[in-house]
């Protein structure tokens, strides 16, 4: 099977491990998801995932809380899914190993970079969690930083819309859709694919994104493969 990426980060919405029930951990998605993680790994391509926590907590939340306060817990949120996909991945033979920006020893191990490339290069999935540990920086920020620390290839930024477009397609019909688009288009037009400090960040790193829908979890092999699928984010052609 032929694959166009060695060392990749998936970035995962935690919304998407909550499937139609919207909050939460739906274990048939999750299942799903991890099927497709598989598929992946036994390309012998090196996988690292970055998850968020937006289907328990998200920092805006917490309003009229202290916004650090709420990230922190936001944070927290990422270890429970993380952990949710190592079991899942683990009940199908898959080796996983959880890291976390914040030390909690008696779940996961602590992030160090040199430890989490070791797994990689010993066929592990390292999955990242507990954001950057730091608050005001979004698991997008996080995905960014850990792809360019490993050096990672690409992100695979999975999402719950097909592609990239000029509007939400869901209220606008005419909306455009691209299949191509370089840093600075993403950031002079606002296109709400990532944060800023993110999309900078891959820039900085030379890191492509690739923006893909996740209803149909083996799109991320398909994105491994190098198939003609959602939004590809570079620097573009040099002119």
């Amino acid at each position: 099977m032929d694959i166009k990426f060695k060392r990749i980060v998936i970035k995962l919405s935690g919304e998407a491990l909550a499937g139609p029930i919207g909050f939460g951990i739906d274990p048939p998605t999750v299942h799903r998801i991890c099927e497709a993680i598989k598929e992946v790994y036994q390309t012998e391509t090196e996988i690292a995932i970055v998850v968020g926590g937006g289907n328990f907590w998200r920092g805006r939340y917490g309003e009229g809380m202290d916004k650090a306060t709420a990230d922190y817990m936001g944070m927290l949120s990422t270890v429970l899914n993380a952990l949710a996909l190592q079991d899942m991945l683990e009940d199908m033979d898959v080796p996983v190993r959880v890291q976390t920006a914040i030390e909690m020893k008696e779940v996961a191990e602590p992030y160090i970079r040199r430890k989490a490339i070791r797994h990689l290069e010993k066929d592990r999935i390292v999955i990242f969690a507990a954001g950057t540990g730091n608050p005001f920086f979004t698991t997008d920020t996080t995905a960014a930083l850990r792809a360019a620390e490993i050096e990672a290839e690409v992100i695979l930024l999975a999402k719950n819309i097909d592609a990239v477009y000029d509007s939400d397609p869901k209220i606008n019909p005419e909306a455009v859709c691209y299949s191509n688009l370089t840093y600075i288009e993403v950031i002079n037009q606002g296109l709400k694919v990532m944060d800023t400090t993110a999309i900078t960040l891959c820039m900085d790193n030379q890191i492509p994104i690739w923006v893909f829908g996740l209803e149909d979890p083996r799109n991320i092999l398909r994105a491994v493969q190098g198939e003609k699928i959602g939004t590809i984010i570079d620097k573009g052609e040099e002119k």
